[in-house]
């Protein structure tokens, strides 16, 4: 189910379309390592192998694509983006998850798979855009919540998990509140 390649042509997408309400500000424009988290995760992909870095949410400056509607959290956010691009993988990312390390992205984006993640996370994403994830997609958010969700996307296209060391699972630490902000030394 594996391949080593990495598929040509692949877009990085950075979800930065929430309200950061936990943190109190804007979790996109914090500072991290001298420029912003945004500019931080979109170089990130790029590194990565991204030959295309697209941002859900409303950020013209960086390639944003404001949310179709909102309130639909991180599905919602994605139907925006994929509603502007051609069939093709993804690689998705939250803005919020700084430590992440670009090969970790490149092992994710040369998996074989309509849709991957790392075991108990479901950011980063691999998702190959075509007819059978846009009807989801389309589908997914008419629903409530519960079914609403990345998780529930990845379970419909049949999704695989791969396993991780307890080095990059540390990679995949969000930073929600200014609590966990400041646990990473900020």
């Amino acid at each position: 189910m594996t391949d080593t390649r990495t598929e040509p042509g692949w877009t990085g997408v950075v979800l930065a379309g929430g309200r950061s309400s936990r943190m109190g500000r804007d979790k996109a424009l914090l500072d991290w390592q001298g420029r912003s988290l945004i500019e931080h995760m979109r170089g990130l992909l790029r590194e990565a192998g991204a030959q295309r870095v697209l941002v859900s949410g409303d950020y013209p400056a960086f390639d944003g694509i404001a949310d179709e509607t909102g309130g639909l959290g991180p599905l919602g956010g994605l139907g925006s983006v994929a509603a502007h691009l051609a069939d093709g993988v993804l690689v998705v990312v939250p803005v919020d998850m700084p430590m992440l390390d670009a090969s970790l992205l490149r092992r994710l984006a040369s998996i074989d798979a309509d849709c991957a993640c790392f075991v108990d996370h479901v950011l980063p994403l691999r998702l190959r855009l075509n007819d059978r994830s846009r009807a989801w997609l389309r589908q997914a958010l008419e629903l409530p919540p519960p079914q609403r969700s990345l998780r529930a996307l990845h379970a419909a296209l049949d999704g695989i998990s791969l396993p991780l060391t307890d080095t990059q699972r540390a990679q995949l630490l969000n930073c929600n509140t200014p609590e966990q902000w400041r646990e990473l030394g900020r």
